[in-house]
């Protein structure tokens, strides 16, 4: 167009009068531009012109891709969080016992055999710690209605909880943090004598975990709970249609024993965040540390001007959890547990059509592909099979090793294995607190572990180390044990150990489809790992391994990333908990339809206005083949219906 102007511009400027062409030097460059009137001297106004075009492009491009990355939430966020409502650092008086502050804090007897129940004091859980088995103290075993008073108190400060702001939320939990921070050793100290594991474990499994939690939800919690909206389509394209995430009220969560402090605190963390009070309940074999977990979280609302009462601890047996599932105050329960009591938590909520969200342990494989780096893999099969002496939903419990690596896999980890330390994990009663592996929380867990144990070795499995008890210690302490040559026959490679066991089952002919196929003969379905030092390779494994999480190259990984959701399939159950899926399943997914411009509103056409006519229906039609019909002679037909039968 432009050289085409050029052009017509020197025909006219040869034959134009001495007058036009005055006239059209007087005229300002931008109205002879607007007016089609191109010529050499505006070239650097069209490049001006272009380069501004361009620079708009970029900057919407640009800022576009901020906002992909959620760059202006996270702005708002540290603006709310430093400029608006700056944290301001409060001091948590947190009162604590000897036995909390002290290694050696306790100074009891140990018992022979440990018992939860002591008939000289009904309605009471005895507590030890399964290394020692020194009694530590002992916690009262609510009843039925003990656990509706705790619900009652939840529920009247929910009221008020939910009106707060996510900036409010938010500063009771970095209070929680720091105190956090700054009592790491407390906090590994107490986990370590409720449930026998080493602090490192502690550190790595309880507090870590905990803390990225926290930063996780305050990140990114605001953004996933905000308004989502959808698509409308044709038909009602003048309204908003979006989705929004509201409170459900008070959650009952039953958690498990293997991590005390972490267990509770996870769902504490997601659900006053989204705006709900929680009412968890602990297991009774690590009661003791509750009272201290418990009052960390009611001190930062104290602190912070909120109604403590928002965060409520069940103690109790079997009794006490079925109650609170039952509980009419209680909107969902979330279960981590045993398949066995998932089912009768499940079969507790049905009457009352309580939602509920099980997670249900696992049967986690390791795959070690034959072209692996052994030296780099082994402290990561050490890891997974023994920390917290293997008591872990998400730890490993099969290795499937390719046949032409097997025999050097083992001859590298059996002298590593051999070399754990296994003793009390905390510097008292003679242990230097030193160790690699520490005890069991349940005496009766050694007994699964045993006979799956022996069930494989009568089967043809062979025991390179451990496999029994530790005899030359007082505590629940099962040793380190290697065993190999499993079979699918075999109740280990089915039924979850939940022990510091390494089973090694041998892939024949390096065959990928083979181990994929034995890696699925099993009921559970959490989690998983492939190693390889392909890594597409390592994926296209992974693709087609029947769980709820996966991860190459690495392990347990996935649940140091918050934003990604945790949970399984088949026997390990279902729903999720962290990242955006397990935060809104602490909300009421509300559907909202509104107005888009005001004054527009859905007005019911006279023909489908009762009462109906012969007309109602074929207007009807019209009007769905204006909208669906594909082809453009459909819709001009149903353009002419509407028009004719409107």
């Amino acid at each position: 167009r432009i050289a085409s102007s050029f052009s017509k511009q020197a025909s006219k400027r040869s034959m134009s009068s001495n007058s036009n062409q005055d006239e059209h030097e007087c005229a300002s460059p931008w109205a002879s531009l607007l007016q089609g009137d191109y010529n050499t001297a505006h070239v650097p106004l069209i490049l001006l012109a272009t380069l501004c075009t361009s620079l708009s492009v970029v900057l919407w491009l640009v800022l576009s891709k901020l906002n992909d990355w959620h760059f202006f939430y996270q702005l708002k966020v540290a603006f709310e969080d430093y400029v608006l409502f700056p944290y301001k650092h409060i001091h948590m008086d947190v009162e604590m016992t000897d036995a909390e502050l002290k290694d050696d804090g306790i100074q009891g007897d140990p018992v022979e055999t440990i018992s939860l129940k002591d008939p000289s004091h009904p309605g009471f859980i005895q507590c030890f710690d399964p290394s020692t088995k020194q009694r530590l103290g002992q916690v009262k075993a609510m009843t039925a209605t003990d656990v509706h008073d705790c619900c009652l108190l939840a529920a009247s400060a929910q009221k008020k909880w939910a009106t707060t702001s996510f900036a409010q939320r938010r500063q009771v939990l970095r209070t929680i943090q720091a105190y956090i921070v700054a009592h790491v050793e407390d906090i590994c100290r107490v986990c370590a004598r409720d449930s026998g594991k080493p602090k490192v474990d502690a550190l790595l499994g309880e507090v870590l975990t905990t803390c990225e939690k926290i930063r996780c939800v305050n990140s990114n919690g605001e953004l996933w709970l905000q308004r989502d909206y959808r698509p409308t389509g044709p038909v009602l394209m003048h309204k908003h249609a979006y989705v929004e995430y509201v409170p459900l009220g008070v959650l009952g969560v039953i958690a498990p024993w293997n991590y005390p402090f972490h267990n509770m605190l996870n769902h504490i963390i997601s659900g006053i965040f989204a705006g709900n009070a929680v009412v968890g309940k602990v297991s009774e074999h690590t009661s003791w540390s509750s009272d201290y977990f418990g009052r960390i979280v009611q001190t930062a609302l104290q602190v912070h001007g909120h109604d403590p009462n928002l965060v409520q601890t069940i103690t109790g047996f079997g009794d006490a959890g079925a109650a609170l599932v039952a509980d009419p105050l209680v909107s969902k329960i979330i279960f981590t547990g045993s398949p066995a009591v998932g089912r009768m938590v499940m079969a507790g909520a049905a009457p009352h059509l309580k939602p509920v969200i099980l997670e249900l342990g696992g049967k986690d494989p390791m795959v070690l592909v034959e072209d692996i780096d052994l030296k780099a893999v082994v402290p990561w099969a050490l890891r997974g099979c023994f920390q917290n002496c293997g008591q872990n939903c998400c730890g490993i419990e099969r290795i499937f090793c390719y046949e032409s690596v097997h025999d050097q896999f083992i001859a590298a980890i059996l002298p590593r294995i051999k070399a754990l330390v296994q003793n009390i994990p905390l510097a008292h009663c003679g242990s230097n607190g030193q160790v690699d592996c520490g005890s069991m929380v349940m005496d009766g867990q050694m007994d699964i572990v045993q006979a799956l144990i022996d069930d494989a070795v009568k089967k043809g499995a062979t025991v390179h180390v451990g496999g029994k008890r530790n005899a030359k210690l007082a505590g629940q302490f099962y040793e380190p044990t290697l065993i190999s040559g499993i079979t699918a026959d075999m109740r280990i490679a089915q039924e979850e150990v939940f022990g510091p066991v390494m089973a090694i089952t041998k892939v024949p002919n390096d065959d990928d489809e083979e181990c994929i196929k034995m890696v699925n003969n099993c009921d559970f379905g959490l989690g998983s790992c492939v190693y390889s030092a392909n890594q597409k390779r390592g994926e296209k494994i992974g693709a087609q391994i029947r769980a709820g999480m996966c991860t190459i190259n690495d392990f347990a990984v996935n649940y140091l990333i918050q934003a990604l959701p945790f949970g399984g399939v088949k026997e390990s159950g279902f729903g999720r908990f962290a990242g955006p899926e397990g935060l809104r399943a602490c909300c009421l997914e509300r559907a909202v339809v509104v107005d888009k411009i005001p004054g527009i509103r859905t007005s019911i056409p006279a023909p489908l206005d009762y009462p109906m006519t012969p007309r109602s229906m074929k207007f009807g039609d019209s009007l769905l083949q204006f909208f669906y019909n594909e082809s453009l002679v459909g819709k001009i037909k149903g353009i002419i219906g509407l028009i004719k039968h409107g």
